[in-house]
């Protein structure tokens, strides 16, 4: 009978594990596509973005920036590309789960694909250090706007 107890519980931690990973917020940004709706389109941006009432002096060379060199994967205000890039304001990229490093050794070394379907990204070279802090500075108003903390 244990066992059977204790498959029971296992499985339902499982289930309640995968309701909290997977529950939309309010906090979070809002997939564009719900279920029940049309597909998004290819290119198309994957969250809705909320953009903060002001950028601090860092975070607007940071969007220069990341317009620049970021957004043509990575969407427009850090909101995805379907089919293309992973959006940037979603709560997998908060600061508790990937730091500011984890941005800075993305660009320098790439990564393997390991949270969403898009593919390794390739290292970014030609960032400066300070090119890098800012583009983390603009992400980070970005989500902080979007409740992301």
């Amino acid at each position: 009978m244990n066992i059977v107890y204790s498959a029971l519980a296992v499985a339902g931690g499982l289930a309640l594990a995968a309701g909290i990973l997977t529950r939309a917020t309010d906090d979070a940004p809002a997939p564009l596509a719900a279920t029940g709706t049309a597909p998004v389109s290819a290119g198309a941006a994957l969250v809705q973005v909320r953009l903060p009432a002001a950028l601090s002096p860092g975070a607007v060379l940071g969007k220069t920036a990341f317009d620049a060199r970021c957004a043509q994967c990575h969407g427009d205000n850090a909101a995805g590309r379907d089919g293309v890039g992973p959006p940037l304001v979603h709560r997998i990229y908060e600061p508790s789960h990937h730091g500011d490093m984890a941005f800075l050794m993305a660009v320098r070394n790439g990564v393997v694909a390991h949270h969403w379907r898009f593919g390794d990204m390739p290292a970014q070279p030609g960032l400066t250090d300070a090119d890098l802090a800012a583009i983390v500075a603009y992400v980070r108003e970005l989500q902080r706007a979007n409740g992301i903390d």
